[in-house]
């Protein structure tokens, strides 16, 4: 195995909350949806950090049970009242419009404007993301505090967009390592001006990714960037035959908040991915959830259709849809902090060191216990608790090392932390006590 020794300690070294911070502010702005120009756009920013390679998938292109639907772009959006101010403008914010929606420039009452303005009557501060993908029908979103203040008379609504063939666009970094078993690292690109959802997770794979490819690893990591349910759709259909490369995976959304945080298992629930995450969990964040699988929430529920049933789980902080800033304009810079999304990437770069890292040893001093005062081990050790701590693990690591056990079952059975197991294994096999 060539995997960096120190793989962690660099996956780290490049996990700046500050950075991700910016990535996130600098895509803040653009107007995405699950296909057009604000998708390429952001895949061109991602492009800037890591190679990709980007993909065109014509509309009306059948992928599996679905359809590549038409291209959506939008100029302009608008609606001006009686007295000619425009009251919602989505220049001012992306959530203004229903994503997708079809064009239109007409005067409309305000009861027959009512119905096609959305609002959330509990957050009247706040405006709702809404879309309306295979629907072709228009709305607006605004405040409800707005709303209630609409007066009676002439509206004049004007919606630029266009909905045309065209193609859905998505693109993938594929890092080689000394294998050709892979590593999944998927982030949805298709909401707009939603800071958690997803440009958290879009910028942590972006920094993991640059990280990945400066260090040498076992497993060829593929980062997709590609729209929600759709995207994720379209590359399995593309890549149906080498969907089976993939050993593990984790979908990373909303994971710049300071919530959580959150796992939800793979469809196997007992994959190698689910027990690193709970591995790493129950050392590094103590208060963490994680959940069973279900076939609701975001693409880990394309990767674990029965057809593939890949090794996916999904990682977040808060778990989408139980925040209340979620799919609302407060989910907006303030939301998201760089602490938050470093803390988040480090939990990653976790669960990767034991992926990369886990073995099965063998000893070989197999009949009891091995001297290991004469091999100068007692003095490697440290501080007292710490020599404590260390004579334990090299203790469990011996009497488990009959080449069945890898590192990750003993940090399980032992209850010691991966880190401090694979540590001492590396020094029993630098003194030849343990093999591969």
């Amino acid at each position: 195995m060539t995997t960096d020794r120190d793989i962690l300690a660099k996956l780290l070294g490049s996990g700046s909350g500050d950075e991700m911070y910016s990535l996130v502010e600098e895509l803040y702005p653009i107007c995405r949806s699950i296909t057009g120009n604000g998708v390429r756009a952001t895949l061109n920013r991602i492009g800037d950090v890591v190679p990709l390679q980007r993909h065109e998938v014509p509309s009306g292109t059948s992928v599996f049970d679905w359809t590549i639907p038409r291209e959506w772009n939008i100029r302009e959006a608008w609606i001006k009242g009686p007295d000619g101010e425009t009251i919602v403008d989505i220049a001012r914010h992306n959530l203004h419009v229903v994503n997708y929606s079809v064009p239109v420039h007409e005067n409309y009452s305000l009861e027959e404007l009512q119905p096609r303005l959305h609002t959330l009557p509990d957050r009247p501060n706040w405006i709702p993301y809404r879309t309306s993908y295979y629907d072709e029908t228009w709305g607006f979103c605004l405040s409800h505090k707005q709303f209630e203040a609409l007066p009676q008379g002439s509206y004049e609504v004007f919606i630029d967009s266009t909905l045309d063939d065209g193609s859905l666009s998505y693109a993938e970094c594929l890092i080689e390592g000394e294998t050709d078993d892979e590593v999944l690292l998927s982030a949805h690109v298709c909401h707009p001006s939603l800071a958690n959802d997803n440009l958290s997770g879009i910028s942590l794979l972006t920094r993991l990714g640059a990280a990945l490819a400066a260090v040498t690893t076992r497993y060829t990591y593929r980062l997709i960037f590609a729209p929600g349910t759709i995207g994720s759709i379209a590359w399995l259909a593309r890549n149906k035959d080498r969907a089976s490369r993939i050993k593990h995976g984790l979908i990373v959304s909303c994971v710049g908040d300071p919530g959580g945080p959150t796992y939800k298992r793979s469809r196997r629930g007992d994959a190698d991915i689910d027990r690193a995450v709970e591995c790493v969990f129950s050392g590094s964040a103590p208060t963490a959830v994680i959940e069973d699988f279900s076939p609701y929430g975001y693409d880990e529920r394309q990767y674990c259709s029965a057809g593939f049933d890949l090794p996916v789980g999904l990682f977040e902080r808060s778990k989408y849809g139980t925040f209340p800033e979620y799919h609302t304009s407060a989910d907006n810079l303030d939301f998201v902090d760089p602490r938050s999304l470093e803390e988040s990437y480090a939990l990653v770069a976790r669960i990767i060191e034991i992926i990369e890292t886990d073995w099965s040893p063998k000893s070989t001093a197999p009949y009891c216990e091995p001297q290991l005062g004469k091999r100068g081990l007692y003095e490697a050790m440290g501080g007292d608790n710490e020599r404590v701590d260390r004579q334990m693990a090299m203790l469990w690591v011996l009497n488990q090392a009959d080449g069945s056990h890898s590192l990750l079952d003993i940090a399980e059975r032992s209850g010691i932390a991966y880190s401090l197991i694979r540590e001492v294994s590396d020094l029993l096999a630098d003194k030849d006590l343990l093999r591969r």
